[in-house]
């Protein structure tokens, strides 16, 4: 493995305890706009600081992602069907290399479906981008995809990871289930695990907590996070089990006090805004007048003082004249 190929694995899967936290929202790439997820640029802004990579499609990278950020980019690079279509299954390799490197992608995603109508063709999507990453010391994680009516049992998913580990996969994505830990043996590259459909909050940071003691090295959340009452808790919560090695109790804590606190975080931030926005415009009519005062008293003693006074003594002068002839 080179070491550009490793260095990109490292920046999603953290050396330090081995651990993975990454957001999904690439859902639109066949569920079109996704509940919660119609803006995506400001699904993605609260949440981007909280997760170690962001899985998208290259068009909501382009307009919703901020171009300065240092969080790791896994880009979707497969496509071709819709929720409303025949096959979910039927995709194909839809961004080419080149693209994905103007990107700066860390990884290259794309989903294979076992099992389905279209199972070799999606195998073989699989082993040709991994042949074109390879060159450039991309990795790819590979979707094993269930599409809307194949199974989610250990048998299945650990046929499934197995083959796209064997197409040369550096890491897979699938679900968690019954007797996970077969699935994970049976799988020689890093696991993470997808959060699927949305479920309640405490049910989430079950399952989060579930893959991690299972084997897996992260999970892969989208709507379980960002339609949550509270997008920006519940990733937090899910990081303190993924990172910090939290119970589900203690995560649940978390959340519900991070819940707690968000009215009173808003609150001051926008009372010392509005009166240092008004302070200054009271303060500068107060300066006017100052100045307003201040010229005129300034300049009417002056004047007015100095030029009686000046008369004055012109005037004073001829009184004086007249007296001394008279006499």
């Amino acid at each position: 493995m080179d070491w550009g190929l490793k260095n990109r694995l490292s920046q999603i899967i953290k050396p330090q305890n081995n651990r993975a936290l990454m957001l999904a929202v690439d859902h639109g790439y066949f569920l079109g706009p996704t509940e919660k997820l119609e803006n995506p640029k400001k699904v993605i802004a609260p949440l981007l600081k909280y997760c170690d990579s962001l899985m998208l499609t290259r068009g909501v990278q382009r307009t919703s992602v901020p171009t300065f950020t240092n969080v790791p980019m896994v880009l979707r690079v497969s496509g071709g069907s819709s929720i409303i279509g025949e096959d979910l299954s039927r995709e194909e390799i839809t961004v080419s290399i080149k693209d994905a490197i103007r990107l700066n992608a860390s990884a290259l995603a794309m989903s294979i479906f076992v099992g389905s109508k279209y199972e070799h063709q999606t195998i073989v999507n699989l082993g040709k981008l991994v042949n074109e990453a390879e060159e450039y010391g991309i990795p790819v994680l590979a979707v094993t995809a269930v599409g809307k009516e194949l199974g989610k049992d250990a048998r299945y998913l650990s046929l499934a990871c197995r083959i796209a580990a064997e197409q040369g996969a550096h890491i897979v994505k699938t679900y968690y289930c019954d007797n996970f830990d077969k699935v994970v043996q049976s799988c020689p590259v890093p696991i993470i695990v997808a959060g699927g459909k949305k479920i309640p909050e405490l049910d989430a940071l079950q399952l989060t907590y579930n893959s991690i003691k299972g084997g897996a090295v992260g999970v892969d959340m989208g709507r379980n996070i960002w339609q949550s009452e509270n997008p920006v808790a519940m990733i937090r919560a899910v990081r303190s089990i993924v990172h910090g090695n939290a119970t589900v109790d203690q995560a649940f804590k978390l959340y519900q006090t991070l819940c707690n606190e968000k009215p009173q975080q808003t609150k001051p931030q926008h009372k010392p805004n509005s009166p240092t926005q008004t302070k200054p415009q009271q303060t500068i009519p107060q300066t006017k007048p100052q100045h307003k005062p201040n010229s005129p008293t300034q300049t009417k003693p002056q004047h007015k003082p100095n030029s009686p006074t000046q008369t004055k003594p012109q005037h004073a002068k001829p009184q004086h004249k007249p007296v001394v002839h008279k006499k």
